[in-house]
C-alpha cells in the first residue's frame, strides 16, 4: 500500500475513534476535528512530493485563517491560491499572507474598487485573467489613471485535447489552449495601462482532480493512469512553449501548476516555478482513490446517533454534507468511525437524518456518536463555525472557519 494511505489497520481505527470520542467527550454533534499530527504529517510529504518547488497553499480547500497560516509557517510553503477577491482582500488585511494569487476570474465590482484604491493591496493580490473582457471590466470599475498598477495572470488551459479536439479530457476553464493563444493575450496585457503581467497558470484538473485507483476497478485505474501520463507529457510540452511564448512580453515572476493529486509530477515540468495544494491537508475521502500517494485522514466531522429504525440500522442527525462536482456516490460523506458503516444506496446522506447499516451499527447506543470524512476537503468547513485541533486524545487548540469568523461572501 502506498505509504500514508487511509486504508487503517482496524484496530488503527479503534484507537482513533476513542481518541476522537475522549477529545470532544463535553462537545454536542456536529462537531468537527482536526488530527493535528496528521495535518502535519501531511503538510511534510506534501513538501517532499514537490521536489523543493513552493507550494501555494489552496485556501478553498482549508477555509480556515488559522490552519492557513499553520500550513505557511513551514519551510516549503509560500504564498496562497484564493477563490475570490473578497476572500483574497480578507486575507491580506487579515496578516495571512502578502502574495495571494485569486485563482478564477472574478466580476465583483466592489472588491475591484478596493483593490484598485489600495496600494497595499495592489501589490500583495494577482487576478487571473483569460479574455481582455475582464481587462474591461476593471477599467470599468477604476480608469487606469486612477488606479494602481493591477497585477494579473493569464490561465492556460491544460486540458487535454484528442481526435482534432473533438474529445476533451479535463475541466472547462481557460479559453487559452495554444502557446499562441496566450502569447496573443499577454501581448493585449502589455499594452495596456495599469495592469501589470506577472504569472501564467494551468491547473491539470484531469490528473490532480481525478483518482486514477478506484476501489475495486483495476482496469479502469490502469486506464486512467496510462491517459494521465499522456496528459502530463503534452502539458509539459505546451505549457513550457506558453511560458516561452509569453515571456516575449513579460518577466513573469511564477508560472504555477497542479493540485495535491498531481504535485509529484507537476514539480517535474522545468516550465513551472511553483506548484498548488490544499486537499492533502486534511486527506478527504476522495483521495483514498488515488494511487502514488493518499494523505492520512486528518479532518472529520461527528454526527449524533437519534434512532434505531430496525436492529441492523441507526439514524444519526443531519448527514448531508454533500460534496461539490458531478453528482455520485463519491460525493456522500462516509462514515469511517467506528468501522463497519455505510449508507444506505436509496437513502444516502439526508439533511436531516441518515440512516448506516453494517456491522459496525450493532454496537451503537442512541447519543453515541459516528465520525464521518467529507468526499473533499474544505467544503467541510460550510457547516462548521469551527474546527477543533486534536492531539492525542485532549484538544489543543480551536481553529475558526470562514463561516465561524463570518468572514465576506466568496463566491
Amino acid at each position: 500500500m502506498p505509504a500514508g494511505q487511509s486504508g487503517r489497520p482496524a484496530d488503527d481505527r479503534s484507537a482513533l475513534r476513542d481518541r476522537l470520542d475522549a477529545a470532544t467527550s463535553h462537545l454536542d454533534p456536529p462537531v468537527g476535528v482536526v488530527d493535528i499530527a496528521a495535518f502535519d504529517t501531511n503538510a511534510e510529504a506534501l513538501v517532499d512530493r514537490a521536489g523543493g518547488k513552493p507550494i501555494r497553499v489552496a485556501s478553498k480547500s482549508v477555509r480556515s485563517r488559522h490552519l492557513l497560516r499553520r500550513a505557511l509557517a513551514r519551510p516549503g510553503w509560500h504564498g496562497v491560491m484564493a477563490y475570490s477577491l473578497a476572500e483574497a482582500i480578507w486575507l491580506v488585511e487579515g496578516g495571512v499572507s502578502d502574495d495571494i494569487v485569486v485563482g478564477y476570474p472574478i466580476a465583483d465590482r466592489t472588491a475591484l474598487g478596493k483593490l484598485a484604491a489600495s496600494p497595499e493591496l495592489s501589490a500583495a493580490i494577482t487576478l487571473m485573467v483569460d479574455s481582455t473582457d475582464q481587462l474591461d471590466l476593471v477599467d470599468a470599475v477604476a480608469a487606469p489613471g486612477q488606479r494602481e498598477p493591477v497585477r494579473v495572470c493569464i490561465e492556460l488551459d491544460a486540458s487535454l485535447r484528442l481526435l482534432g479536439g473533438r474529445l476533451h479530457v479535463g475541466v472547462r476553464r481557460s479559453p487559452l489552449h495554444e502557446p499562441g493563444q496566450a502569447a496573443a493575450l499577454a501581448a493585449a496585457i502589455t499594452a495596456r495601462p495599469g495592469f501589470r503581467l506577472v504569472g501564467l497558470m494551468a491547473y491539470e484538473a484531469q490528473i490532480a482532480g481525478m483518482g486514477d485507483a478506484p476501489p475495486g476497478k483495476p482496469l479502469r485505474g490502469a486506464a486512467l493512469r496510462r491517459l494521465q501520463a499522456r496528459s502530463l507529457h503534452e502539458l509539459i510540452g505546451r505549457r513550457t512553449a506558453a511560458v516561452a511564448a509569453v515571456r516575449e512580453y513579460a518577466d513573469l515572476e511564477f508560472v504555477n501548476g497542479g493540485g495535491t493529486g498531481s504535485l509529484a509530477g507537476t514539480a517535474t515540468d522545468p516550465s513551472v516555478t511553483e506548484v498548488t495544494a490544499g486537499s492533502g491537508l486534511y486527506g478527504p475521502a476522495l483521495f483514498d482513490s488515488y494511487h502514488a500517494w493518499r494523505p492520512t485522514p486528518a479532518a472529520f466531522f461527528a454526527l449524533s446517533v437519534v434512532r434505531r429504525p430496525t436492529p441492523g440500522i441507526v439514524t444519526v442527525h443531519g448527514g448531508g454534507w454533500i460534496a461539490s462536482g458531478e453528482a455520485g456516490a463519491d460525493r456522500l460523506p462516509q462514515p469511517w468511525l467506528p468501522a463497519g458503516l455505510h449508507l444506505l444506496g436509496r437513502e444516502g446522506a439526508g439533511e436531516v437524518q441518515t440512516p448506516l447499516t453494517g456491522p459496525g451499527a450493532a454496537g451503537l447506543r442512541v447519543g453515541d456518536r459516528v465520525w464521518f470524512r467529507h468526499a473533499k476537503a474544505g467544503e467541510v468547513c460550510e457547516h462548521l463555525d469551527a474546527l477543533r485541533l486534536v492531539r492525542g486524545d485532549a484538544i489543543e487548540d480551536t481553529a475558526l472557519t470562514y463561516r465561524g469568523e463570518r468572514a465576506p461572501a466568496f463566491l
